[in-house]
């Protein structure tokens, strides 16, 4: 199902792809997908994930190495990995963030089998790590969350996106992959949409 679904919409969403992909290179220096490191996928396998860029280029390794960027960094950790009033988003980044239309080109990543169209969060590296350190109670709600491939759309994102910190949003993945059922991911796939079109909790 996956596979059929993520060729399906690949085909669907290809126009808007296409006009996505010219207004970021018409409105910010850098590539058209987003220049990040790897994802922890199933089993805590690294694998590369595809989004369209929404920040200015290099913006993960900026965060982290920039002077300018230190208070920034530690504002970002301290907010669950999320920034409201981020200064690196582009103006094109923040409309395709709000909608998420950044997250389309994670179709490919299903046709690798990297991913599914419904699973937990693909966290980074890092992130998975330090958070762990701030919530210990959250050790083995990671491994189960492992367990399982990271998906597009998923509990999480259709219960508050990043309005949600970590210690919640990780229960909430390992519940899905705890009852993980075709009813579930069918419910979830009904309400994507309408987060998108509304950009309820983006940022």
């Amino acid at each position: 199902m996956d596979i059929f679904a993520s060729i399906f919409l690949l085909i669907l969403f290809s126009p808007i792809c296409l006009i996505t992909a010219v207004a970021i290179k018409i409105n910010s220096h850098g590539p058209v997908f987003a220049d990040v490191p790897e994802r922890v996928g199933q089993g805590g396998k690294p694998f590369k994930m595809y989004k369209f860029r929404s920040m200015i280029e290099n913006a993960h390794f900026l965060l982290r190495s920039d002077p300018q960027f230190r208070a920034l960094f530690q504002e970002y950790k301290k907010s669950s990995y999320k920034l409201r009033n981020d200064p690196r988003v582009t103006s094109v980044g923040k409309f395709i963030r709000k909608h998420s239309i950044d997250e389309i080109p994670q179709l490919i990543n299903v046709l690798r089998g990297d991913m599914s169209l419904i699973g937990p969060r693909a966290y980074y590296p890092d992130e998975l790590e330090n958070q762990q350190d701030k919530f210990p109670q959250t050790k083995k709600l990671v491994k189960s969350v492992l367990s399982v491939k990271p998906g597009i759309s998923g509990l999480w994102q259709v219960s508050g996106r990043s309005e949600i910190n970590f210690d919640k949003r990780i229960a909430i993945d390992s519940k899905y992959a705890n009852e993980i059922s075709l009813y579930l991911d069918l419910k979830i796939i009904i309400k994507t949409p309408l987060v998108m079109l509304s950009g309820e909790g983006a940022v």
